[in-house]
């Protein structure tokens, strides 16, 4: 059973189809975490800047492929 670092809630996903480094969100807060470690299983709760730095990223390399 997953936990939400943010309100406790049960997360929907199954830890044997996780890999470190993937990221959830919860369902119930729509707090988004990271898996941080899989033998033990531990997330770290993901800051806002986090996110919308991981989607600039995402961005910016879709820019450097298909210039406009």
């Amino acid at each position: 059973m997953i936990r939400c670092k943010g309100c406790n809630a049960e997360i929907d996903a199954e830890e044997d189809e996780l890999d470190e480094g993937d990221t959830i969100t919860c369902d119930e807060c729509g707090a988004d975490q990271r898996v941080l470690s899989i033998d033990p299983f531990d997330l770290e709760l993901l800051e806002e800047d986090e996110e919308d730095e991981e989607e600039g990223d995402l961005d910016e390399d879709e820019d450097e492929e298909f210039p406009k």
